[in-house]
């Protein structure tokens, strides 16, 4: 949808008649109020300014939005659209003002600050919430799932492991969630913030959205891969012969990756890859490939943990310093079906009770990753804090009694650090640098970073000691 008048909830083309008399502007913030993590990584902001923001309201726009308002039912604002195209060029008199993306904040916090910049158009402000709002809990929600899945491997591999953990971590969480959202674009953008924390994914959307959003040529990595068609298509009795194809077909690939469980994922190990294969995989060993061994059924986290075993039986294993065992290098374990963030965890540490390194295993995620989640995991909302009527500004707040964990913040706001991370302050008493960088105003986006400007910045927060308990 290109028509950003018609990108916004129904009830919202009746606001603007419903403010006070004399306002002139609107100020609104957005913010995670709680939910499953005490702070959010903000992503995604830039993806929705170039792709909403860059693309004129024009009058044709206009006619089409009067129409379908006038059916539906609802009050529509001529006038004040047309004013738009006339005076701005289509393009939105908006003061936008947001934290870093990358930035890890803790929830109960400003993210993003809206305002008109022309009186004339004060209802524009909460017109563009629907959008706006959808364009940030979204990419903010998965990046931090992403996130601190990746702090819970980062934990385990330095107590279970001797190598570097940053490295291996990148491509610890690979993105298989492209079948499972509602949409292309939630691909894209879902998988796109996957890719803030990780360098692995299936989701080639999520490819395009960061070249075409934040300037990255190739964000991530995947390999030459089997599924279930392709393995049972030898049947049964050619299930050896299946893996020896793979193997023969993909010599030299750095990681050549094998769904192994369509009958009895033991025996596959016991049988073929251990067995009348292992000299196979040694000598793709010596060409430079791995072997990843895929269970797709059973229990996630058991099932893993005794097919690690059985390749430790067949090919070996090392204990390192730490006193965990580590496959060889050219044998490892995917563990793709069933995964979420919380089970990552377990996983981890039901390996490093049975004495065996976070290395020997990688995890992929489907619609745990990119789909299930909503606005209220991380409680996201949009408020009107503030309002100019008759030239003095108005606190505006809610604060049911019914709920006081929904009551809002009042006045324009300002996001200063401290000692303990980030604060929200009222602009007006704020000392100090305000963190809310301008990044749009009125048709001009002020602000774009590439997608390694924003890792980096994501990077350097396990720096400062962010961590997650195991």
């Amino acid at each position: 949808m290109t028509n950003i008048i018609l990108d916004t909830d129904s009830y919202k083309h009746s606001h603007y008649l419903q403010y006070p008399k004399g306002t002139t502007i609107v100020n609104s913030y957005i913010e995670s109020r709680g939910g499953v993590h005490e702070r959010t990584l903000f992503f995604g902001l830039q993806a929705w300014m170039l792709k909403t923001l860059n693309t004129p309201v024009t009058l044709e726009d206009v006619d089409n939005a009067a129409w379908i308002c006038n059916q539906h039912g609802v009050p529509f604002n001529r006038a004040g659209w047309e004013h738009v195209v006339h005076e701005h060029g289509g393009l939105l008199p908006l003061l936008i003002e947001a934290v870093p993306e990358g930035s890890l904040v803790g929830t109960s916090n400003v993210l993003v600050q809206v305002r008109n910049t022309d009186p004339a158009a004060f209802w524009l402000t909460s017109f563009i919430e629907t959008s706006l709002l959808r364009a940030i809990w979204y990419p903010t929600t998965v990046a931090t799932n992403s996130y601190y899945a990746k702090q819970v491997m980062l934990d385990y591999l330095q107590r279970t492991s001797d190598n570097d953990p940053e490295p291996i971590a990148q491509f610890m969480l690979h993105d298989f969630g492209a079948r499972g959202v509602s949409s292309e674009e939630s691909a894209a953008l879902g998988g796109l913030a996957h890719l803030v924390n990780f360098r692995g994914t299936d989701t080639i959307s999520a490819l395009l959205a960061a070249k075409q959003y934040y300037r990255e040529p190739m964000a991530a990595y995947s390999v030459p891969a089997a599924e279930h068609s392709t393995m049972t298509s030898w049947t049964q009795e050619g299930e050896g012969a299946a893996y020896a194809n793979m193997l023969s077909q993909f010599k030299g690939s750095n990681i050549i990756s094998i769904v192994a469980d369509s009958y009895d994922i033991y025996g596959a190990i016991e049988h073929h890859f251990g067995g009348d294969l292992k000299d196979q995989v040694l000598e793709n060993a010596e060409a430079g490939s791995r072997l990843v061994v895929r269970p797709d059924s059973g229990d996630p986290v058991e099932t893993p943990i005794r097919v690690i075993r059985l390749l430790m039986q067949k090919f070996g294993a090392e204990v390192n310093s730490k006193g965990y065992r580590v496959l060889p290098d050219y044998v490892r374990v995917l563990q793709g079906d069933g995964i979420t963030p919380a089970l990552i965890g377990t996983a981890l540490g039901r390996m490093e009770e049975e004495g065996l390194s976070a290395e020997n295993i990688v995890f992929g995620m489907g619609s745990g990753l990119l789909q299930q989640v909503n606005r209220d995991s991380q409680q996201f909302a949009m408020k009107c804090s503030a309002i100019k009527v008759n030239g003095e500004w108005r606190d505006v707040f809610k604060e049911p009694k019914t709920d006081l964990a929904k009551q809002s913040k009042r006045g324009v706001l300002a996001l200063q650090r401290t000692s303990d991370g980030y604060q929200t302050v009222r602009k007006d008493s704020a000392v100090g640098t305000d963190e809310l960088q301008p990044v749009y105003r009125d048709g001009q986006i002020l602000v774009t970073e590439n997608l390694e400007a924003v890792r980096h910045r994501a990077d350097g927060l396990r720096a400062a000691g962010v961590t997650v308990a195991a």
